[in-house]
């Protein structure tokens, strides 16, 4: 049951939010783990993993994708990596960690038969929902462009001839840039979850204006980021900190997750710390020619790095789980603060076998 958790989280989490997919999710787990008998913690520690684990590593979340432009990288290359960093890290946050959280946090771990904080369950006939193909395809539609634009690029680099580089190279570096691959996404999804399940025109516009809601308040933070950053900038502290670290023997990924993750402690929102952070390393980057993928991928594992009360996402937590604040700190900001250094491990080892 975990691995299956792991696994329909990971999909979910690549194309939704952190918040949405804890919504979506935690109904789903609470009615399997009620149905077994068994903690729901036990199944909501891999959902957990999975969903924080995709919005750190893997466009076309906002967060990894603004970096990856921010640092110049090739946002196909960091979904490629980070796709290999992203699966043991969630296997080693999500079942494995699960069974260590459970000695020594075993409170925390207790069979519950209701959950104040999701209300009243909403009952779904299977007739009347999309098929699990389907579904799964629509999820995946922005990963199937990035991916197969990225292995076109790696394979072909681009195409032989000059008609190749100006034709069909061209659309696949297109349609592999995260804009395009959403909005073909966003025009399939409209297809495939509404005029394909005989959905209004009207009920497709109310889907559409209630997902508008979610996105503008998370543009804003990422906008407030860059504006953040830009401030840090023009006020001379990535040069401040070029020279600081200038006499370290740390790798580059190593300072560009550690800075990440000071600034997660300090900020508490995980997208502001990535931006921010990565303003700040560019000079690192740019003096030390590190490769921008790792670097993209390194802070994107210290943006979620011990997660407390500063966070949203740790309240979110708390109340969906039924957590007290000393369990919340037991669970979640350890797992968070696990995916981080892992995270961190495998994105130095995929860094020492490909450069």
């Amino acid at each position: 049951m975990q691995l299956a958790v792991v696994v329909a989280s990971f999909i979910i989490g690549i194309s939704m939010f952190f918040e949405v997919g804890l919504v979506l999710l935690t109904p789903i787990i609470f009615a399997v783990a009620l149905e077994a008998e068994i903690p729901l913690l036990y199944l909501g520690i891999p959902m957990l993993a999975a969903l924080s684990t995709t919005q750190a590593f893997l466009p076309p979340q906002p967060a990894p994708t603004a970096v990856a432009m921010a640092m110049g990288a090739s946002t196909g290359k960091v979904l490629l990596f980070g796709l290999i960093a992203a699966i043991p890290t969630v296997i080693i946050a999500g079942p494995v960690f699960t069974k260590l959280a459970q000695r020594y946090a075993p409170n925390a771990f207790k069979v519950k038969h209701e959950l104040p904080a999701l209300g009243e369950m909403k009952k779904f006939d299977l007739n009347e929902t999309p098929g699990f193909g389907i579904s799964i395809l629509t999820s995946l539609f922005p990963v199937i462009f990035m991916g197969l634009s990225t292995i076109y690029s790696m394979v072909f680099n681009g195409g032989d001839t000059a008609a190749e580089r100006h034709g069909f190279a061209a659309i696949m570096n297109m349609i592999g840039t995260p804009t395009t691959a959403m909005l073909l996404s966003l025009l399939f999804a409209m297809w495939s979850m509404g005029v394909h399940q005989k959905k209004t025109a009207k009920q497709i516009g109310d889907t559409l204006n209630e997902a508008i809601k979610s996105v503008a308040v998370l543009l804003m933070i990422i906008a407030g980021g860059a504006a953040f950053k830009q401030v840090l900038l023009d006020g001379g502290v990535g040069t401040a900190i070029q020279h600081a670290m200038a006499n370290v023997s740390l790798s580059p990924i190593i300072l560009a997750w550690l800075i990440a993750a000071i600034l997660r402690v300090s900020l508490g929102s995980a997208a502001v710390s990535s931006l921010t952070a990565a303003g700040l390393v560019m000079p690192l980057v740019a003096a030390t020619h590190a490769d921008p993928v790792m670097i993209t991928l390194a802070i994107g594992a210290g943006s979620i790095a011990a997660s407390h009360v500063n966070d949203a996402g740790f309240w979110m937590v708390k109340e969906y789980f039924e957590l007290d604040v000393k369990q919340t700190l037991q669970i979640w900001t350890v797992l968070e603060t696990v995916i981080s250094v892992v995270g961190l491990i495998m994105v130095l080892i995929i860094n020492a076998v490909v450069n």
